[in-house]
């Protein structure tokens, strides 16, 4: 497992490997790694031959009053568990330095239009141009054949997929289903923020969007009501804060009057004290 910190040089590392031959896989992540990141490098290996994992705390997808500071750092921990897992042949830890060689805010972003109006787009402006921009960049660095992204981040899957494919980068954007505790809770770096209480009353998330797998089920075909199942389930947990629960369509991720047949999300942010957790589920309508 090599690690590599600068740009240029994880470059002529993933050239060298395409040289040779080999289909090269990239599981991009901000560190403090969990079984979930680890799910997505077992997966990884099953998409390619080279299977790269980035490690990178990207400063333009925090807003001024999120935790960037706070965001836990954990580099030796992250190797650590990697080579514990295998399968890795390198992790790219670059610098906020490395990857803004020109220095902040950059000049050169990327924006996708119309995916980022809902969910968590109005509550975290700039939130996903800084995503979209610096996995671009991490494209360009990694040079992959393939690209894995939990689903638990649904609209940032959605958004880079569409960015993927309207630039060109000739990646297939991988999406595997999220990862959770034995209560239901999603995996997330930031569960480890949460005090006793708040752990345990942050299941309550699951337990909302199966109740909108439920009323679906049951033949709900009401945007609204589906989302007031969801909430009077979180309305349990009290010191659940809901900052949205919305259904959305689940490839434009606008949302729908009414639920036709087609695929949907019901989607949820939520703060216990100050950690916001999101999660979401899929809903097909035949």
């Amino acid at each position: 497992m090599t690690l590599i910190h600068a740009v240029a040089e994880m470059q002529a590392h993933a050239d060298a490997a395409r040289a040779a031959g080999r289909r090269l896989v990239l599981v991009p992540t901000m560190g403090a790694l969990h079984d979930g990141h680890l799910a997505l490098v077992e997966e990884a290996r099953r998409h390619g031959d080279h299977v790269a994992v980035s490690i990178f705390v990207n400063p333009t997808q925090f807003g001024p009053n999120e935790d960037y500071a706070r965001y836990p750092r954990t580099l030796d921990a992250d190797l650590a568990a990697l080579g514990r897992a295998g399968g890795v042949d390198a992790v790219f830890a670059p610098s906020p330095e490395e990857m803004y060689p020109l220095g902040l805010p950059p000049l050169t972003t990327v924006r996708v239009d119309r995916l980022g109006e809902h969910l968590c787009g109005p509550y975290r402006p700039g939130h996903f141009e800084g995503v979209a921009s610096v996995v671009a960049k991490l494209f360009t660095a990694c040079r992959p054949h393939a690209a894995l992204f939990g689903q638990k981040d649904a609209q940032q899957l959605a958004i880079i997929r569409r960015m993927a494919a309207e630039l060109g980068f000739g990646i297939d954007v991988v999406g595997m289903s999220t990862v959770r505790e034995p209560d239901g809770l999603a995996l997330s770096s930031r569960n480890r923020y949460l005090a006793p209480e708040e752990r345990l009353q942050a299941a309550a998330m699951r337990r909302a969007l199966d109740a909108a797998e439920a009323a679906v089920a049951g033949g709900e075909r009401r945007t609204r009501a589906v989302v007031e199942a969801m909430l009077t389930e979180l309305a349990k947990a009290p010191l659940a804060r809901v900052q949205y629960a919305e259904v959305v369509d689940a490839d434009t991720l606008q949302p729908p009057g009414r639920l036709l047949p087609g695929r949907y999300l019901a989607a949820l942010a939520v703060y216990y004290g100050a950690t916001r957790l999101i999660d979401n589920t899929t809903l097909e309508i035949v």
